[in-house]
């Protein structure tokens, strides 16, 4: 059992920053991680991910304005924003999951096995 809390969403114009953190109950050294995404009528997506060696996966839509790290010491995960535009509004949340075989799905196209409840962000234009 992986008990994760998000911290760090609001509202920016557009242009603007934020940065996300997930701090996990417990070691998740072994899980990849990754934070998702679920938009006003839109579906989930797969923002960012991190494996257990440090090796990252971005969704197109935010390759080069998003960055995404861990701090296996602290639990922690963290999601820079920057240049946040208002289709990036959304419900971000963090997520962890065991399995490597859903860990390496293109695109982040399965859901995670552990969440938590999510941080909201509104970027207004």
């Amino acid at each position: 059992q992986v008990r994760l809390v998000e911290s760090g969403g609001g509202s920016v114009q557009a242009g603007g920053s934020l940065t996300l953190s997930c701090i996990a109950s417990g070691s998740t050294a072994n899980y990849c991680m990754g934070w998702f995404r679920q938009g006003p009528e839109k579906g989930r997506e797969g923002v960012a991910g991190i494996d257990r060696d440090g090796n990252t996966v971005y969704a197109d839509s935010v390759k080069g304005r998003f960055t995404i790290s861990r701090d296996n010491a602290k639990r922690t995960l963290s999601l820079q924003m920057n240049s946040l535009q208002p289709e990036d509004t959304a419900l971000y949340y963090c997520a962890a999951e065991f399995n490597p075989n859903i860990c390496s799905s293109p695109g982040m196209r399965y859901q995670y096995t552990w969440r938590g409840q999510g941080t909201q962000v509104t970027v207004s234009s």
